[in-house]
């Protein structure tokens, strides 16, 4: 177990502080469709008019509008594919500063596709402001992790579910018909990511490289120890991590390639670990709620916008809440308590949803049920479904465990995004019983399952996986972790 104590630096904290910049990009175009969907809507309607010299059709708007939105998380399973490369060819803070051109580009686009009067602009926008996405979620982590001590590794990596919420929060804000999401000011609203996206070319150069790429990937030992005296502040801390950085890469191959990967005999536990508790997290109804939470709204209350604003905020009170118990309470029990929570919430709006039509005041139970959904879901779930890849295996297989967790986050957005409006068409409430199953699901793989992280050095949780075919989960009280 990491014995080190806990030292922050000026360098460690801004230097976590820049990479976030990126996450709260993407959670700002998450956010800001939300309450002005009806204004670009009509945008796209009239610029098809004027081409055409008469009206879409509902259906073909409608469909436009679908693609529109789902095709920046398209773009972001597209963008998982390059994060090997980049993270391993260029380093994890450099690749950060390279999407970020994706970013801005993507954002320059959707500004000017309403002075284009080319709505074509803006859905490249979004595609291209996508594979930012992708990429720039799973290197944040891995440079976060690779920066951090071990006893805040976790807590720092929550800080990227920190930024992601604020921008869906700050998205949200900006895009109400109060602040700027009218028909003159929509595309003003767009352009407000470029601010971070600045702001992170300011800083973030003159922040250290991850030393275990460094020593690890380059071999370049003195650059890794003036990285970690940058961020630790002290020799004695630089000289112990160092030794530990130098065990792992004992014991490490310089390259994994994406074949070996998936047949490493080391690697198929945390590749079950990681697909079980991405797609447990994605699929257990949070997303639906993100995206689709005004319309559920509208139908029952006349001020939707100002409901799905409340989600907003408790989506970033219990992410700050995450970041304080993560090293606490340790990642396993967070899930635990998150998965059984969420599988509770969806059961309850299942049968509130069925009798509601006769009890009209349930209506506010439901919200209710929204907020404490959100709640369970980033009080684990959600920030450790994105970092936990990154502990659980060594320093070559690192970036391609953080593709494989992005690809299976965008991916589960990307498919409950496209089949959740059927769903509950068809379904109705009943739906949430499917997100109960998933959820539970979720929770009993962690039981048995999941190791608990909190305090190991990579070093230590990678002996573990190279130890046996199959994880020794069990200690001397029963409860799961490593023993």
């Amino acid at each position: 177990m990491a014995t080190q104590e806990c030292h922050l630096t000026a360098w460690l904290v801004t230097s976590v502080a820049a990479a976030i910049l990126g996450s709260l990009q993407v959670g700002y175009h998450t956010g800001n469709v939300n309450a002005p969907a009806k204004i670009i809507e009509e945008f796209f309607n009239q610029t098809w008019k004027d081409r055409h010299n008469q009206t879409m059709s509902e259906h073909s708007l409608t469909m436009l509008w679908s693609v529109s939105v789902s095709i920046k998380d398209l773009g972001a399973l597209l963008g998982c594919l390059g994060v090997k490369y980049l993270a391993d060819s260029f380093g994890r803070r450099n690749s950060i500063l390279i999407v970020n051109c994706l970013s801005m580009l993507g954002a320059g686009l959707m500004v000017a596709s309403k002075t284009m009067e080319a709505f074509e602009a803006l859905i490249l926008g979004r595609l291209l402001f996508g594979l930012f996405c992708g990429l720039v979620m799973s290197l944040n982590p891995l440079y976060i992790q690779e920066v951090s001590p071990t006893l805040l590794r976790g807590a720092f990596a929550t800080l990227n579910q920190v930024a992601f919420a604020s921008g869906i929060l700050l998205g949200m804000v900006s895009g109400l018909e109060t602040m700027l999401g009218t028909e003159k000011l929509w595309s003003v609203m767009l352009s407000l990511s470029l601010v971070p996206a600045l702001a992170q070319y300011l800083v973030m150069p003159f922040c250290p490289e991850s030393p275990r790429y460094l020593l690890i990937h380059k071999g370049q030992e003195s650059k890794a120890d003036a990285a970690l005296l940058r961020l630790r502040g002290s020799p004695e801390r630089v000289l112990v991590e160092l030794e530990e950085i130098k065990s792992e890469a004992a014991h490490a191959k310089l390259s994994v390639g994406i074949c070996e990967f998936f047949t490493k005999r080391s690697y198929r536990q945390p590749i079950v670990i990681v697909l079980c508790i991405n797609l447990g997290s994605q699929l257990s109804g949070f997303n639906a709620i993100i995206n689709y939470s005004t319309r559920m709204f509208q139908t029952k209350f006349e001020e939707a916008k100002y409901l799905t604003l409340g989600v907003g905020a408790v989506n970033v009170i219990f992410t700050l809440v995450a970041f304080f118990l993560m090293e606490k309470a340790g990642r396993r029990r967070l899930l635990l308590i998150g998965f059984v929570f969420i599988a509770l919430c969806n059961l309850l709006m299942t049968v509130v949803d069925s009798v509601v039509h006769l009890v009209p005041e349930l209506g506010s139970l439901q919200v209710l049920l929204v907020f404490c959904l959100i709640s369970a879901y980033e009080v684990g779930p959600g920030p450790i479904s994105w970092f936990v890849a990154g502990e659980l295996f060594d320093q070559p297989g690192r970036s391609i465990a953080m593709a494989l967790a992005s690809m299976l986050n965008w991916g589960g957005k990307f498919l409950l995004a496209l089949i959740f409006p059927p769903l509950l068409k068809v379904l109705g409430g009943y739906c949430y019983l499917l997100f109960t199953v998933t959820a539970l699901v979720g929770f009993a793989f962690t039981w048995f399952r999941f190791p608990e992280t909190k305090g190991r050095t990579f070093e230590e949780i990678a002996e573990e996986f190279r130890g046996a075919e199959n994880l020794p989960l069990h200690n001397k009280n029963g409860f799961n972790t490593f023993s």
